[in-house]
C-alpha cells in the first residue's frame, strides 16, 4: 500500500492514547481505533508509522502489528490464546536435556537453565520434571495449573506479546521472566538457543541457520519492547 499520509502524531484518549495520520485515527484490520495503554508504546508506534516511505511495509512494523493482535485477536479470543501460551507450561523447552551419552552438553544445559528454572521455582512455588533424552514425560497439575495463573493474571497487551515471545522460544518460563521483569531479552535469548548455538561451538557455523536465528531475534526482541513499552 502507498503512503497516504503527511502526518503521524499521538492524541490522548481517555486512558488510551491514539494514533492519527493527518488527524484521522487509525484503524485496526477488526476497525477497533488504533490505542494504546501507555505514551511509551503510542510514542513507538508512531514513530513506525512515520518511518515508512512512498510504500507501507507492515514487515518493518512489528510494535503495531502486536498492539493490532492486543485489540483484535485477544481482545476477542483471549481464552483460546491464554490456553496457547499456558501450554507451553507442559513442554516448555527448559525441562528437555540431551541424554546421558552427552553429558557435556547436559552440564551446559544444568549450569545455563537451572538458574532460570530456580527462579520460576521460588516465584510461583512450583516443582518441574527434568526429562533425559527424546521422551515426553507430564508435568506436575499443580506446576500447570500455577503457571497458567500466571498468564491469565497478564492484560492483553502483555498476552500478544507473550504469543510472540512464546512461539519464537519455546519458553513459557522464559517469557514469564521477561513479563516478570526478571530477566531482559537479552540474556534470554543465548538461553533459548542454547543448544544450536552449542552445536555451533562443536562443529562450526552454518550460516544459513545463523541468518534464520537472526530473524527471530528481532522478533523476539520487538515482542520484548513492546511487552515492556506497554507498561512504561
Amino acid at each position: 500500500m502507498k503512503r497516504f499520509y503527511k502526518d503521524v502524531s499521538v492524541a490522548p484518549e481517555g486512558e488510551s492514547y491514539a494514533i492519527t495520520l493527518d488527524g484521522r485515527p487509525v484503524k485496526t484490520p477488526q476497525r477497533n481505533a488504533l490505542a494504546l495503554p501507555t505514551s511509551a508504546l503510542a510514542d513507538a508506534v508512531a514513530e513506525e508509522w512515520e518511518a515508512q516511505g512512498e510504500d507501507i511495509v507492515p514487515a518493518s512494523m512489528p510494535l503495531t502489528a502486536l498492539a493490532q493482535g492486543a485489540l483484535d485477536q485477544v481482545a476477542s479470543e483471549r481464552g483460546r490464546i491464554v490456553s496457547r501460551i499456558a501450554a507451553f507450561a507442559d513442554s516448555d523447552m527448559l525441562y528437555y536435556r540431551a541424554d546421558e551419552g552427552q553429558q557435556a552438553l547436559v552440564d551446559h544445559q544444568a549450569v545455563h537453565w537451572d538458574p532460570l528454572l530456580d527462579w520460576a521455582r521460588q516465584r510461583y512455588d512450583v516443582s518441574f520434571n527434568l526429562i533425559y533424552g527424546i521422551r515426553y514425560e507430564a508435568q506436575p497439575a499443580e506446576t500447570i495449573e500455577r503457571l497458567t495463573e500466571a498468564v491469565e493474571a497478564q492484560d492483553d497487551f502483555a498476552v500478544a506479546a507473550m504469543l510472540s515471545l512464546v512461539g519464537l522460544s519455546g519458553s513459557l518460563i522464559a517469557t514469564l521472566a521477561l513479563a516478570e521483569q526478571a530477566y531482559d531479552s537479552a540474556t534470554l535469548w543465548p538461553l533459548v538457543n542454547l543448544e544450536e548455538l552449542w552445536q555451533e561451538q562443536q562443529w562450526g557455523r552454518d550460516d544459513q541457520a545463523a541468518a534464520a536465528r537472526g530473524i527471530k531475534q528481532a522478533e523476539f526482541e520487538a515482542a520484548a519492547r513492546f511487552l515492556d513499552l506497554s507498561r512504561s
